[in-house]
């Protein structure tokens, strides 16, 4: 693959099923619940990462700009390979069905994600609001 627009063009000469805007929609869906079950059997059936989620304390006097370091992702250790490679699979899934609602609705991923690289470099954190 040389770049975004050729995946593109590759997932519609591809998709031969789940043409309907149903089921994409429901397809992306199900890909997005594949993903979060990986990351859910990584911490409880292998236990290659643990999540820990409590309250992100964030000093009052903080501004938008500190933000960034008080904040925590939860995630302690790292995946093993075999739940490294499941995650990564699952997240190409998801973006297959991406595509392919950018395919049905004519929105050129490269032209979409360029837009939005754009917008992050003029507005950046502060476009994320």
């Amino acid at each position: 693959m040389k770049n975004l627009s050729d995946f593109q063009s590759k997932v519609d000469e591809v998709l031969i099923r789940h043409r309907s805007i149903l089921d994409i929609l429901t397809k992306l869906q199900e890909s997005s619940a594949k993903v979060n079950r990986a990351v859910a059997k990584s911490a409880t059936y292998c236990g290659c990462i643990q999540i820990h989620t409590v309250k992100q304390d964030i000093p009052q006097d903080t501004t938008f700009s500190e933000l960034k370091n008080f904040l925590g992702h939860h995630i302690e250790g790292e995946l093993c390979d075999i739940c490294h490679e499941k995650i990564e699979q699952e997240l190409a899934n998801n973006l297959f069905y991406l595509t392919t609602l950018c395919n049905l609705f004519n929105i050129d991923m490269a032209e979409m994600t360029n837009k939005h690289y754009e917008q992050l470099n003029t507005l950046g954190k502060y476009g994320l609001l």
